[in-house]
């Protein structure tokens, strides 16, 4: 009994967040059907200076979709978050014609008030976005599509989000 009694003292009391996060086997604990949209004015449009909150803003029916990078790696590495959305926008809606609003998450604190980042330091420099698509009815979540790889396009490709909408 006290050879035991010693070993269990040898063993650390604590684990890092890492090695228990590797063996944990519950679902992630991200934004659920249902959950509001955040109610944060840190999104910003074209500039630092037009904030949105898309709690207050997104009346009705609507999509958030994230991603992990605007453009390619290069580019979202080298451009700050605010011109990589404002130069996204303007090579796929030059006309502002699509009622498609391209907001930029500088902080991530959307992103994490939905619990939606990721650590992508290895690829993309630091927390990232995973790739999602919520649909959002009178201002909750009424579907979620999270790639379960964080950057993948799988589950939430536009066939998928909108076959239901």
């Amino acid at each position: 009994m006290s050879s035991t009694r010693r070993l269990v003292t040898c063993l650390p009391r604590t684990t890092t967040l890492h090695a228990r996060a590797a063996f944990h086997a519950s679902a992630p604990a991200y934004v659920n059907v249902g959950d509001s949209v955040p109610n944060v004015e840190v999104l910003h449009e074209n500039s630092p200076g037009n904030k949105v909150n898309l709690a207050t803003e997104l009346v009705g029916n609507g999509l958030i979709i994230g991603v992990p990078a605007a453009f390619t790696i290069n580019q979202a590495l080298t451009n700050l978050n605010n011109h990589s959305m404002k130069a996204w926008a303007s090579a796929l809606d030059p006309s502002n014609a699509s009622g498609i609003r391209f907001l930029a998450d500088p902080t991530g604190e959307f992103t994490r008030a939905l619990d939606l980042a990721f650590d992508g330091g290895a690829v993309f420099g630091g927390a990232r976005s995973k790739r999602y698509a919520l649909v959002i009815e009178d201002g909750k979540v009424k579907q979620v599509h999270v790639e379960p790889d964080n950057t993948g396009v799988d589950v939430s490709t536009a066939e998928k989000v909108l076959k239901d909408w």
